[in-house]
């Protein structure tokens, strides 16, 4: 029987999540909460790796058992055959996370699973690995409940939202008060939207771009380029996938092959020419240039780029919502009070005399953004922005107003 590896996602993408892993695996993926069991070996983790969008980091399961404290832990630890995992010449890093535990020191729970792995492999070969905490050959991921522990491999390192393109300089916090979209959750939002970048599902305009992340996330998705091809993880350096390496190279040139022209128009914009000209070079480097049309416009007056298609978008709360001198929803958001209503409400109008024909989805921490904008939600899909619970709202777009009209009295 295949291992069940865990991949952590977002808080309300499991579902989606599931389904994705089941068509990269072919295997029964099972939702749960913050994230999703999929069966599978060695080559399933690193085709998850390679080809996941929604998920955080892909965790192979390495023992699982009760415990009562620390010395439990140690325990548990030993029975994993850690010399087929790690040489004393790599290194690793173990970190905890715990809900109702009676343990009062995680760090002390993970002193002990490392002194576990070091005990191991000081009496197989006399020398011990170190820790390092940035970069480790070996991640190692203890969950603990109140009477049960689970510790896994991290084949990822990195988490999967590091794509791999963001400039180290910039990283995607480029505009003061702005709260950085992850590709994991861009990829959410497609994925809800089930956009997938085929001819029927018509072009996508994000109008609020920002860094460029909804926008090259689904370049890529229209492309058929795989997340994952432009960065490393941590199971290259790691034992059990040594014997597969010939494999991933193969895997790897498959996904490469795999890349052809966009099936369909991706459109972005924004109202700073600063962040326009930072999504592009953004663009650049993930190899989606050619895919996307970047242009520098106010929301309230860019025109649709194609007769039907999606709005996709998270509009921020600081500058770039509208240039300066419309007013102080500019600059404040949701939090401008009337300001802020009469811009959403303008956005709405707009959209309903350019835009009939069209969906929008907007993702927005305000539960009332749908009587902001005066406008009938048909869905609203609970999605999490790191710490923040948001909506992702889905309009029909349709000319005019949603009000039923009114029958004059008869006479």
């Amino acid at each position: 029987m295949k291992p069940a590896m865990f991949v952590p996602c977002a808080q309300g993408v499991e579902a989606l999540l599931a389904s994705e892993l089941q068509a990269i695996t072919g295997q029964p993926a099972r939702a749960a909460r913050g994230g999703a069991w999929v069966p599978g070996d060695l080559a399933a983790a690193m085709r998850i790796n390679l080809e996941c969008r929604l998920g955080q980091r892909v965790l192979w399961p390495l023992t699982d058992g009760p415990y009562r404290d620390e010395r439990d832990l140690y325990e548990l630890a030993r029975r994993v055959p850690w010399p087929e995992w790690i040489t004393p010449q790599q290194t690793l890093r173990v970190d905890v996370s715990a809900q109702r535990s009676p343990l009062r020191s995680l760090n002390f729970a993970a002193l002990r699973v490392k002194d576990a792995v070091c005990d191991a492999l000081r009496e197989a070969s006399g020398e011990r690995p170190s820790v390092d905490t940035r970069h480790p050959t070996l991640p190692l991921v203890l969950f603990l409940d109140a009477t049960h522990a689970w510790l896994y491999a991290d084949t990822s390192g990195e988490a999967l939202f590091k794509r791999g393109w963001r400039d180290a300089r910039g990283g995607g916090q480029a505009v003061k008060g702005e709260a950085p979209l992850k590709e994991t959750l861009a990829a959410a939002m497609l994925a809800a939207a089930d956009w997938r970048g085929r001819a029927e599902d018509g072009a996508l305009l994000d109008p609020f771009c920002g860094a460029g992340t909804i926008a090259i996330e689904a370049a890529q998705i229209a492309c058929g380029m795989a997340p994952g091809l432009q960065r490393r993880f941590a199971f290259e350096q790691q034992r059990p996938f040594v014997p597969l390496r010939a494999a991933w190279q193969q895997l790897k040139q498959a996904a490469r092959a795999r890349v052809h022209a966009p099936a369909v128009a991706v459109f972005a914009s924004d109202v700073s020419f600063r962040m326009t000209d930072f999504a592009a070079r953004n663009a650049e480097r993930a190899g989606v240039a050619q895919a996307i049309e970047f242009k520098t416009a106010d929301a309230l007056q860019r025109l649709p780029p194609a007769p039907r298609g999606t709005l996709l978008m998270n509009p921020p709360y600081g500058e770039r919502i509208a240039p300066k001198g419309r007013g102080t929803a500019a600059r404040e958001g949701f939090e401008g009070g009337e300001d802020a209503a009469a811009f959403f409400a303008a956005l709405a109008t707009h959209w309903k005399r350019h835009y009939p024909g069209w969906t929008a989805w907007c993702l927005s921490p305000e539960m009332k953004l749908p009587s902001l904008m005066r406008l009938q939600e048909s869905r609203r899909v609970p999605m999490w922005n790191g710490g923040i619970e948001c909506r992702l709202f889905r309009f029909e777009l349709v000319a005019g107003s949603h009000k039923p009209a009114v029958r004059a009295p008869a006479a």
